[in-house]
């Protein structure tokens, strides 16, 4: 969307982090605020330099390096509501507990810009994240919420939302947003969750 993407260096080993962008995998939903986890590994991949594009675990991957850590960076293709599955093959496949699996997914109960970094927790009613803890039985990985907005009013289908466009003036803050989520990427790597939870959380 607003990134262009470098060329991936070579695979790098076994990775020990998981780090995991939700979104659903056509075409018509890249700009949509279901998208915003892909959007947030393609800007990842780009600051790092490495594309997200080999095929495996039913997902777009790339075997990086990020702050000296292996990571397999995903955007599963499995659409949302099944996002569980492909996080659960990699998982499975690589010996990575829930601990060091990171994903980043939207929130509407945040607004646009705004971040919420958690070690745990449920899946506040978002299927991709129900997806994923019923395949890893656990709800214990840490997770990047970007905000997209609440609807505009309570009658408004969820599924038209959150499957809607962002706004030309959501965009500065949106990719303010995905700027301090990378951030916060690295620091969880390094095992700082406190201290990203204390830098952006808002």
């Amino acid at each position: 969307m607003f990134w262009k993407k470098d060329k991936t260096p070579a695979a790098l080993g076994t990775p020990e982090f998981i780090v995991a962008g939700l979104g659903n995998p056509d075409r018509k939903y890249t700009c949509t605020r279901h998208n915003s986890g892909f959007l947030c590994v393609d800007a990842l991949a780009q600051k790092q330099g490495f594309e997200v594009k080999k095929l495996k675990f039913r997902s777009l991957i790339a075997d990086v390096r990020i702050n000296g850590h292996r990571c397999l960076v995903m955007k599963p293709q499995t659409y949302m509501n099944n996002s569980g599955e492909a996080i659960r093959d990699a998982a499975e496949f690589y010996k990575i507990p829930p601990e060091k699996i990171i994903v980043i997914y939207d929130d509407i109960s945040l607004d646009v810009g705004k971040l919420r970094i958690r070690r745990k927790g449920t899946d506040g009613g978002h299927n991709g994240i129900k997806s994923i803890i019923y395949h890893l039985n656990s709800d214990k990985f840490p997770r990047i919420k970007l905000g997209v907005g609440k609807k505009p009013h309570p009658d408004y289908d969820l599924a038209d939302w959150v499957l809607s466009e962002f706004r030309k003036e959501e965009e500065k803050p949106l990719l303010s947003a995905i700027d301090n989520a990378c951030a916060a990427v690295e620091l969880l790597l390094d095992g700082k969750i406190d201290e990203a939870m204390n830098l952006y959380n808002s």
